[in-house]
């Protein structure tokens, strides 16, 4: 492995775990109040495109950590949602 594919593993490793602390603390406590929809739906859709690019270059790599990154991501983003939704249907 020479310090490309190191590279790219160390970035892929910490983009993808970026998400995990964040998603715990969602799914733990329920709250989004202090998260922002629109971050949320850039970086979910950016992670799409990324996917998307992997399959094109067939790069493996690529794919996963953004599957992976997209799908924590995705569950912030709909718990956002969610949220966003009853507080209107109630307010």
């Amino acid at each position: 492995m020479d310090y490309i594919q190191i590279t790219g593993l160390l970035a892929a490793i910490l983009t993808t775990g970026a998400n995990i602390p964040q998603a715990i603390k969602v799914i733990k406590t329920r709250s989004t109040k202090s998260l922002s929809a629109a971050t949320y739906s850039m970086l979910f859709f950016g992670m799409i495109l990324w996917v998307i690019y992997g399959v094109i270059k067939k790069d493996i790599p690529i794919i996963l950590a953004n599957a992976v990154a997209g799908s924590l991501c995705g569950i912030i983003l709909f718990m956002k949602l969610i949220a966003i939704y009853h507080a209107k249907k109630s307010g």
